[in-house]
């Protein structure tokens, strides 16, 4: 096993280069030179002459003594070099400064960039020439009543200064088209009707609202309450009515509603009724402005599964594993609990060291109608036992011990490795406040399992500044 803590504040990754300087700074004093020896320590490079030059690899590793911002307009000089990585007081690195320009086209504010050098005594002066895109002025909003300026800016991100590129303010109407929909307004159209031709400085969108639709209620017809009531199906869909008097939410919104209908037919097929087909019909009210949903459903057959089978098991017999199952013979079809028998079939055999075992359901429609026969295909794979256990820890410096975390673990070398029981270890470990736990942002103490035979060679993790975690690998020996 390996358990990750992270160290990362004081891993080093590269070493200075033996010269006087390398990405860092420069050294400020040099060494006397004597008249005699000076010939014999001039640059190896002739001074090119000082008009600009092409940027490119031959520089590479000259100090650079400047960094030069030209061609912006209304770019502000402090915006551009928030791109750029290239810096004073170090080596001139052509990867570097390629990377730069990426970087600035990547942003839409320029269409063009060009990249120069000039040459000094003290090293090199490098140049970033921008050509500007047109930027955005104001950006206008006409048509629009029962939504804000503010909610709609807030969905395009669209500000003044913001690049005049036609496909961002087309992403800007489609968003706009998107949130009416989403807040009940079916029959919006938005146009752009500046931004989109040359000399356009303005972005301006008009917005025909329609009016909004709200779902007055929604019905299931067709459905057997006895098996699946309608308060159940009203659980799975999203399309529901307002509350408080209709004043909020219960918006018309029509993908939502065709989701809908996928999502009671899905729910029907997991309860074995594979045959089961959904529609819709949209009723509104004379004003237009309420509407009545009515799911239509055809139910079809339930299916019963009439035979189970467990096929290439030799370590458990099959009446251990039947009595396990959740889902049997004689009973209907349900597709969660089936989901559910594979995962516990896949603990009874990691609890054994059957690490790899792999369990497929295999549900067959039968000649009959409305009964399906269910195998198990198991594949139990090699038994592993605990083989090293290794412990890293990423992020500030550590005072933690190892044996403080190999306290919480419930397996040691030799031991017949048991998934549950490393779930358990685990836990164990986040519950400890050892090490950060923060599942939002993906940081928390893990044990892993590495095969020695499968793994691949490896460099060294990289290191997390912003957190201390600790991160279990077992390496599991086959017997």
């Amino acid at each position: 096993m390996i358990f990750r803590c992270c160290l990362s504040a004081i891993i080093i990754t590269a070493l200075l280069p033996s010269l006087g300087f390398s990405q860092g700074t420069f050294p400020a004093i040099r060494p006397t030179v004597s008249p005699a020896t000076a010939t014999q320590q001039a640059p190896t490079i002739p001074n090119p002459p000082s008009e600009m030059t092409a940027a490119n690899e031959r520089y590479d590793g000259i100090p650079i003594v400047e960094i030069e911002i030209i061609g912006n307009q209304t770019l502000k000089t402090q915006k551009v070099l928030s791109f750029i990585t290239t810096h004073k007081n170090r080596a001139f690195d052509s990867q570097t400064v390629q990377s730069d320009v990426r970087r600035l086209y990547k942003s839409g504010l320029v269409r063009n960039v060009r990249t120069l050098t000039r040459r000094v005594p003290e090293g090199i002066i490098v140049t970033f020439e921008i050509f500007e895109r047109p930027t955005v002025t104001e950006i206008l909003y006409l048509g629009n009543r029962g939504v804000s300026d503010k909610q709609l800016q807030k969905e395009t991100g669209l500000e003044p200064g913001t690049a005049l590129n036609r496909y961002v303010l087309e992403d800007g109407r489609r968003k706009i088209q998107e949130f009416y929909l989403s807040k009940g307004y079916p029959k919006a159209r938005i146009s752009l009707m500046e931004g989109d031709k040359p000399g356009d400085r303005r972005a301006v969108f008009y917005i025909s609202e329609g009016h909004r639709e709200r779902i007055h209620q929604v019905n299931f017809l067709g459905n057997n309450p006895d098996l699946v009531s309608s308060g159940r199906l009203k659980t799975q869909i999203k399309s529901k009515p307002g509350y408080f008097r209709y004043f909020f939410g219960g918006n018309v919104n029509r993908d939502v509603i065709e989701e809908d209908v996928n999502r009671l037919t899905a729910y029907y097929r997991n309860l074995g009724f594979f045959q089961a087909r959904v529609a819709r019909e949209l009723v509104y009210d004379d004003s237009g402005r309420w509407l009545t949903i009515n799911f239509i459903i055809d139910e079809g057959p339930r299916y019963v599964v009439r035979d189970l089978s467990i096929v290439g098991n030799t370590i458990f017999n099959k009446e251990l594993i039947e009595e396990k199952l959740k889902l049997n013979a004689g009973e209907y079809f349900n597709l969660k609990r089936m989901r559910k028998d594979v995962a516990l079939l896949q603990d009874l055999y990691g609890s054994q060291g059957y690490i790899y075992a792999d369990i497929k359901a295999d549900p067959r429609f039968r000649e009959e109608p409305g009964e399906l026969d269910l195998s198990y295909q198991i594949r139990e794979g090699e038994q592993f036992h605990v083989g090293k256990i290794n412990i890293h820890i990423d992020g500030d410096p550590n005072h933690t011990r190892q044996d403080v975390i190999l306290n919480r673990l419930s397996m040691r070398p030799g031991d017949i490795i048991d998934m549950r029981e490393l779930r358990e270890s685990e836990n164990r470990l986040k519950r400890s406040q050892l090490f950060e736990h923060n599942p939002a942002q993906g940081v928390s103490p893990k044990i892993v399992i590495q095969n020695p035979e499968m793994q691949k060679p490896s460099t060294s993790p990289k290191p997390t500044r912003q957190s201390t975690a600790a991160k279990p690998t077992t390496q599991p020996n086959g017997r």
